[in-house]
């Protein structure tokens, strides 16, 4: 007997063991279950019911409707790992706890922070996951969905609100004299006090893009010509700077056709919304949004970036917390372990919300306002976890 439990014992500490295994098993179903429960309660409370509104109002096929609807759910799956951890650990710990199975592991010398560490090894993986959908499958399904969306409804071009200073520099690397690299030289400076929705309305553009010519334009409005890919300028002036920053010619126009970028017109478009950008897009617009110095905006796009860093990391605390809470001696079921997942849930995302209010007010940090929930999620499973280990 004392061979097979020091047996047990040093197989139970090894990682992969025989414990690993049985409750790598029994977690996976819970977490399976929660991701289908939450992801299903989501994706039909936002996505179904607007759809189906927009089948009865606006003759939306069910086609379009059904494709719109699958290409929601991965943004909804992204929020439902996190949720499905926590269900997970805590309905499988507490089960574990109620039948004294983690009495009888604690008995053959296995401590509690041994046992959870599989829960926690298992919620990494998660968050490796979370972190895949949610930067490679979640934004460019949302956006999909939008771009189907708006095309069977007649409107490829949504409804903008109307916005003030849309700035948008270009640059372009050039050798540097030296040879020792490459440095970043401003080629195209493109300014408009205001967008309609159609037209740009007092455009300044500096083009330094033509070598040993720079022109300044200034007009009173501008365009989009999809049909010929140029822009329309209309009533304004071209300034032809030389080398030697004297003016070289002056022309004054009533309309005025030039090739150039229409990049302002997709940043004052902003054809993505901040959910349907990855990380390196959003990262893009944080840098275009500094340079037009909207400090409300850049804040609130710092705290989206961190708080997309932030999210799967909730895989990690809420597996801890999940799995510190199930192995406290209890007899709790599993309608039970659900209810306090919900409430759990509920108190963590209310905490998120109100924290990133706060980031975007300037009261915390970006860092600290995607991150402060982690932090104190943290915190409490590690007092949690230790309380248990304690008795």
């Amino acid at each position: 007997m004392i061979k097979f439990k020091s047996f047990y014992t040093l197989n139970s500490l090894l990682p992969f063991s025989i414990m690993d295994r049985y409750l790598a098993s029994e977690l996976l179903p819970a977490f399976l279950f929660g991701v289908g429960a939450f992801a299903s309660i989501g994706v039909t409370i936002d996505a179904l019911f607007e759809l189906v509104r927009k089948i009865v109002e606006s003759g939306l096929s069910i086609s379009i409707a059904v494709q719109v609807f699958l290409l929601s759910m991965p943004e909804f799956i992204v929020l439902a790992f996190p949720m499905s951890t926590l269900l997970a650990t805590l309905m499988t710990y507490s089960r574990l706890s109620s039948e004294s199975e983690l009495i009888a592991l604690r008995g053959c010398g296995v401590s509690v922070y041994r046992m959870v560490l599989t829960a926690v090894i298992l919620s990494l993986l998660v968050t490796g996951m979370t972190f895949v959908f949610n930067e490679q499958l979640a934004p460019a399904s949302k956006y999909r969905a939008t771009q189907i969306l708006n095309a069977a409804l007649k409107s490829d071009t949504p409804v903008i609100a109307k916005q003030q200073n849309i700035f948008y520099p270009e640059y372009q690397k050039v050798p540097k004299k030296d040879g020792s690299g490459n440095r970043k030289i401003l080629t195209r400076l493109f300014y408009a006090d205001e967008f309609d929705g159609k037209q740009m309305k007092g455009l300044t553009i500096i083009d330094r893009s033509t070598e040993g010519l720079s022109q300044i334009i200034v007009s009173e409005s501008g365009e989009w010509n999809p049909s010929q890919n140029v822009w329309d300028f209309y009533n304004g002036t071209i300034y032809l700077v030389a080398p030697d920053r004297s003016y070289r010619n002056i022309l004054r126009f009533e309309k005025q056709q030039l090739k150039l970028p229409r990049t302002a017109l997709d940043l004052a478009r902003k054809s993505r919304d901040y959910g349907e950008m990855n990380l390196a897009q959003a990262l893009e617009q944080l840098e275009i949004e500094r340079l037009g110095g909207d400090e409300q905006k850049i804040r609130k796009l710092e705290v989206r970036i961190q708080q997309k860093i932030a999210l799967p990391f909730v895989c990690v605390v809420f597996g801890l917390v999940g799995a510190a809470m199930g192995t406290i001696p209890q007899r709790t079921g599993r309608a039970t372990s659900f209810g306090i997942s919900v409430i759990v849930i509920f108190s963590y995302y209310l905490l998120w919300f109100i924290s990133g209010a706060l980031g975007e007010a300037g009261v915390l940090s970006p860092f600290m306002a995607a991150w402060v929930c982690n932090f104190l999620g943290f915190g409490v499973g590690i007092f949690l976890l230790m309380r248990v280990a304690q008795k």
